[in-house]
């Protein structure tokens, strides 16, 4: 028993058990639902999956992973499984994101943003003094943008957006300089304007349609953001009950178990539920970001700060899109929805973070300002 809790001793256990609580409303709110797709039973399969390997991860040592060669051939790997999708990938609702592996399925987009957050954190913790040349914003842009570009041609518009945000995020957190962020900005409409003529689906482009005029199509392409936020609107103050739900019992309210999972927990659980749900992200971006502070090097303090901003765009873009201030671009909510790749990409990113907490020093706050914006 002594030996056990030894070997886990660096565990952040506040941080473990605020997930705990999500991953239980997720299955509550699956377990509302009957019918032929059994979401409750298997998601739970994935729950122990996935819990499983944060321990795995945190019981390990990870420091391999800020060797150059081993970054380099990861991304290798993961741009060579993302092309492969174009030619053995399962094509679900229009997109070919998927591997299909007898009783399950496997998203390779979800390893490429922990890849993502690994990479930028090698090349800042290595150039954090130089960050303010805007040669390596325009490297560490191409790096994102093969794996944005590749994703976006499966079509995966969600997690293309959650790769452009995990950049900008960790690209502001190493110390851009006004002017830059300026040119960042203007890239940024410039690519959207080429997207926009060039690469966006035509269901694509009604979805940001959608978004700047919501009732236009409600029957059509604002269907889905329509019932979300009649689904959330309903749920009042304390909820309708578990099982209670009729927007969503009734499927008025689409894909109630992956993307609008928190329209479906709201209409249950009401306007309290809701906010405890932000209360418990809250706490897991904040343990995140205590952890990531306290890192042992720039690469760690980098790696938190990813992992923290791979959950808050994930977390606020689905949560937009569910109360329809956000354009419906298909983002699970860590730890809610359904699904096994995000969830346990999402216990990998923590189960790598508790390992690197096991070699995390205090530094005093001047010399961890100095060593961490480059100042």
């Amino acid at each position: 028993m002594f030996t056990w809790l030894k070997r886990f001793s660096h565990i952040d256990w506040i941080l473990f058990w605020a997930t705990i609580p999500l991953l239980g409303a997720g299955l509550i709110t699956m377990s509302s639902f009957t019918g032929a797709d059994n979401y409750f039973t298997r998601q739970l399969i994935w729950i122990v999956v996935s819990i499983a390997v944060f321990f795995l991860f945190s019981s390990l040592d990870l420091r391999f992973l800020k060797k150059t060669e081993i970054i380099s051939l990861g991304f290798a790997i993961t741009c060579g499984v993302l092309l492969l999708l174009f030619v053995v990938g399962t094509v679900s609702k229009g997109a070919q994101s998927w591997f299909r592996l007898g009783f399950f399925s496997i998203q390779p987009s979800d390893p490429a943003k922990l890849m993502l957050i690994l990479l930028l954190s090698k090349y800042f913790s290595r150039r954090h003094i130089e960050i303010a040349n805007i040669r390596h914003i325009i490297v560490s842009g191409l790096y994102a943008f093969i794996l944005f570009f590749l994703i976006l041609m499966q079509p995966d518009f969600g997690s293309a957006v959650i790769i452009f945000f995990i950049w900008l995020g960790m690209v502001l957190v190493s110390g851009i300089s006004k002017k830059h962020l300026i040119t960042v900005f203007v890239i940024g409409v410039v690519s959207f304007a080429g997207l926009w003529n060039f690469a966006f689906a035509d269901y694509q482009k009604a979805r940001v349609m959608n978004f700047l005029n919501p009732l236009a199509d409600i029957r059509g392409s604002g269907y889905n953001a329509y019932q979300s936020t009649i689904t959330v609107g309903s749920g009042q103050i304390f909820g309708k009950g578990i099982g209670y739900g009729t927007q969503s019992r009734l499927h008025f309210l689409p894909e109630y178990q992956t993307d609008f999972i928190f329209a479906a927990f709201s209409e249950e659980w009401g306007f309290i539920g809701s906010m405890l749900v932000l209360l418990l992200f809250t706490i897991i971006i904040y343990r995140i970001l205590k952890n990531a502070i306290r890192g042992a090097g720039n690469f760690e303090i980098l790696y938190g700060a990813g992992v923290a901003i791979l959950f808050m765009s994930h977390f606020f873009i689905n949560v937009g899109m569910n109360m329809g201030v956000l354009p419906v671009t298909g983002i699970t909510v860590p730890f809610l929805s359904y699904g096994g790749s995000h969830l346990i990409i999402e216990f990998a990113a923590l189960g790598i973070l508790m390992s690197m907490r096991k070699y995390a020093r205090a530094i005093h706050k001047d010399v961890m300002k100095n060593e961490f914006i480059g100042a």
